[in-house]
């Protein structure tokens, strides 16, 4: 069976396992139902601001930047959050980064060593989820294959959009609980991406779960 180089199994991390991704020991419990708005076309350059100001912040440190998740995509409904990825030349070497960015409002949430050396920082203002990897890490590529399909592709963008919008309705503990809601069209729209990727072949791989 052949399969894209950047898939990966249908997973549901479980709360135990995402608490223990938090420097401050738990994730956050929601204190409300979360938000999810139209599309604001204000997201793009405030993506620029904050992109400058670490890049101002990290210079030659800074390998590559990229706007990534829904309010990358025009169009598509969303949280109010920035997804940034961040690559640097070694995501484990906090040191090398960490503390240059703490001076423009960045606080590190998140350590996620067995995960391609993941780290998060929170940005408040505006509201940011910087992720960190590494080179060679396969998820910031994964994040552009994802951004450029639903750029480009309407009816997924619009169920994607429709989901959102209707799990903003419920009750979630946790933004990781709403994330688990949306999995699996998520893993249905990856895979739709993949087959169509000219130049990976990608034999369709049933969700299991």
């Amino acid at each position: 069976m052949t399969v894209h180089p950047l898939w990966r199994p249908y997973e549901v991390p479980d709360q135990e396992t995402t608490d223990a991704a938090f420097v401050a020991g738990s994730e956050p419990r929601a204190e409300g139902p979360l938000t999810v708005v139209p599309y604001d076309p204000s997201w793009p350059s405030a993506y620029e601001r904050v992109a400058a100001a670490v890049e101002s912040a990290l210079g030659e440190r800074l390998v590559s930047i990229e706007h990534v998740g829904s309010t990358a995509v025009p169009g598509l409904a969303a949280k109010p959050v920035l997804d940034i990825d961040l690559v640097v030349a070694d995501p484990a070497d906090e040191e090398s980064y960490v503390p240059a960015l703490e001076p423009i409002g960045f606080v590190l949430r998140i350590r996620e060593p067995a995960w391609e050396q993941h780290r998060m920082l929170r940005l408040d203002e505006p509201t940011v989820n910087l992720h960190v990897f590494g080179p060679e890490a396969t998820e910031p590529r994964r994040h552009l294959l994802f951004r450029e399909w639903l750029r480009s592709e309407a009816s997924d963008r619009e169920a994607y959009a429709a989901l959102k919008t209707e799990l903003a309705t419920r009750e979630f503990a946790t933004v990781m609980a709403y994330n688990a809601a949306k999995s699996a069209l998520v893993y249905a729209i990856y895979e739709r991406a993949f087959a169509a990727d000219p130049l990976h072949p990608h034999d369709p791989r049933p969700r299991e779960a």
